[in-house]
């Protein structure tokens, strides 16, 4: 073979041979769907699309697991400072139960907000409960003082309250209306607009403001 076929078939192989490589890269690259098949944004459940403020996934994931439409479980504990706080004994009361721990940044958030709600709204007969889990008296009241809170807080020191509830991710948010059912809740640091709504669940015909 003279020199010049044997630098054309030295080019034909090189050829050859890209176009094998470029056929094999090809392949591996996954199809792409057509635009039908691809789910739109309102097709993503709100609770899990990216974008959802934390107040949103709070919101759906306490309505959709945290006894919403339901009786509220019992719940009766001792109170800083001394006593008993006694759902039960509420009856015919508009209550916002908060479970909580003072190493929990968000509740420190939180409980200014919950204090000016509970003035606001006490003529209206709202009630604010705070649970501390697992914590000892000295702890919660320290805190409770720190924070200037105008609300009852009360001690689930051995975790039963908390299981009963299932107030497993704190802080978690119930409000109960006055017939003791629960209308609404969140998990997670929330603000003055889900409290709102939360509040307004229980005092239908009140206009409640963040």
């Amino acid at each position: 073979m003279g020199p010049r076929l044997s630098v054309l078939a030295g080019l034909v192989a090189g050829v050859l041979v890209a176009l094998a490589v470029l056929a094999a890269v090809i392949l591996a690259i996954p199809a792409i769907p057509p635009a039908s098949d691809v789910p739109s944004p309102s097709a993503v459940p709100s609770a899990v699309t990216p974008s959802a403020s934390p107040s949103a996934l709070a919101s759906a994931s306490a309505t959709a697991n945290f006894h919403v439409g339901q009786g509220a479980p019992a719940l009766a504990v001792s109170k800083v400072g001394g006593g008993t706080i006694d759902l039960a004994s509420m009856s015919g009361e508009a209550v916002w139960v908060n479970f909580m721990q003072t190493t929990c940044p968000p509740c420190v958030d939180e409980f200014p907000i919950m204090s000016g709600f509970a003035a606001r709204y006490a003529d209206k007969g709202l009630v604010v409960v705070a649970v501390d889990i697992r914590e000892d008296e000295a702890t919660a009241a320290a805190f409770a003082r720190r924070l200037s809170a105008t609300f009852p807080v009360g001690l689930d020191t051995n975790g039963a309250a908390q299981q009963a509830w299932g107030a497993y991710g704190l802080p978690v948010h119930f409000w109960i209306d006055k017939t003791g059912i629960v209308r609404d809740g969140a998990l997670g640091g929330i603000g003055p607009d889900v409290m709102a709504r939360g509040v307004a669940s229980i005092l239908p015909g009140v206009t409640v403001t963040p």
